[in-house]
């Protein structure tokens, strides 16, 4: 659990703006990254050459899965996924509302209906609490969700034993969001094993652990999932898996399919990235650690990190620490604070029913500790690139704000 905070002395820091703005996330391109792409595009193959199945399978091997599909998003992975698991209209799929939207909308490209399961405050994933008693709470096994998303946020794996037990329970199936957590660890599980999951889905947006430009890549260990979600990216077609097959020129669109392969130009690029991971991760937790160190006299809370488990840090999220109504407009001038002296924060994110399109579809339940997430938190800068004069400058234009409150 997070240590009380020290006591905050009020110190003024002289700033010097930086020259451009620093952004919450980036992309780190080197001379080798480079190369590797400028070799695919003087190939005769761009896109479905030899280097994504290598992809492939450095990404199984690396996260210690069976098998692994690249596709052209973690959007598309998202719905591949669910459709290998037969989602379907009538199905009812469960998330946590502190999300993107790509991991309900999944869910509604099938025709299934979505709901939301609340967040730990501490944890900010979902809650293993809520999903128990919302399950215990059922009454008829219609009500039952075919399928629970778990979106392991800013890259920190959810409590993965747990819910996997009682999923089994209740047989519904498993998806892991890891969009953020490419690199973490529960316990002594790599993200994306599968080891509690039936499929796991990562991106490699630019802002993520690693990037292939657009991108991203579903790991199983079920080889009939596998050959369904190979065949569903590629417009629904099977090819002949035998060489002595007596037509082996033939193919067969079997299911209405999906054009989400992913392209050589990506895979090189994702490739030579894949080689850094250990490291990007490692300088991800150093800057976080950095944060907490810096920032733990001041009036704010962080994410909880449990014994065991290693977060990739996409994010680093900081929270208002004090009444909810007091945070709603003190978060707000700290986040014009911190832009207008050139720090490109955000927030990740609202709650996904409170989009507009959600709030059309149905009336979803007041979630407590989602919307107290959502009015208490900034993502502040966090990317292997941030150099420690931007990082110290983050750290001192916070305690700015603090001590303009204070006076």
């Amino acid at each position: 659990m997070q240590r009380p905070a020290k006591p905050f002395t009020p110190v003024r820091f002289r700033l010097q703006p930086p020259n451009f703005m620093i952004p919450y996330g980036k992309q780190d391109i080197t001379i080798s990254d480079i190369k590797a792409v400028e070799k695919v595009l003087k190939s005769p193959m761009l896109t479905q050459g030899p280097l994504v199945p290598i992809f492939e399978d450095n990404l199984a091997q690396f996260c210690k899965s069976k098998y692994a599909t690249a596709v052209n998003s973690a959007t598309s992975g998202l719905h591949l996924a669910c459709l290998a698991l037969g989602i379907k209209k009538g199905d009812i799929v469960w998330t946590s509302p502190i999300t993107f939207v790509a991991s309900a909308n999944c869910a509604l490209y099938c025709g299934a209906d979505i709901d939301f399961i609340d967040i730990d405050p501490h944890t900010y994933n979902i809650s293993y609490e809520a999903l128990l008693k919302r399950l215990q709470g059922i009454k008829n096994k219609k009500e039952i969700p075919k399928l629970l998303i778990l979106v392991h946020l800013c890259g920190l794996p959810t409590q993965l034993k747990e819910i996997n037990k009682l999923c089994k329970k209740y047989g519904i199936k498993i998806i892991e969001d890891a969009s953020h957590a490419l690199g973490s660890k529960y316990e002594n599980y790599v993200t994306g094993s599968c080891s509690f999951s039936d499929l796991t889905v990562f991106s490699f947006h630019p802002v993520k652990m690693i990037t292939t430009a657009e991108g991203g890549m579903i790991t199983t260990n079920s080889k009939a999932l596998d050959r369904k979600l190979k065949a569903l990216r590629t417009h629904g077609i099977y090819r002949p898996t035998s060489e002595k097959n007596s037509m082996p020129w033939f193919y067969d669109q079997k299911d209405l399919g999906f054009n989400y392969r992913m392209t050589d130009i990506s895979a090189a690029l994702g490739i030579s990235q894949l080689s850094r991971l250990s490291r990007f991760v490692k300088k991800r937790n150093k800057i976080a650690q950095i944060y907490k160190k810096e920032l733990s006299n001041l009036p704010l809370k962080f994410q909880h990190i449990p014994q065991n488990t290693l977060s990739s840090y996409h994010l680093f999220v900081i929270q208002l620490d004090g009444k909810l109504e007091e945070n709603k407009k003190k978060r707000l001038s700290l986040y014009k604070h911190l832009r207008k002296n050139g720090i490109f924060v955000n927030l990740h994110y609202m709650p996904v029913y409170k989009h507009t399109y959600y709030k059309n579809l149905k009336e979803f339940k007041f979630l407590k500790y989602a919307e107290d997430y959502y009015v208490r938190s900034i993502s502040i800068p966090i990317f292997i690139s941030l150099k420690k004069s931007e990082q110290e400058f983050v750290i001192h234009t916070i305690r700015n704000f603090f001590i303009e409150k204070s006076l």
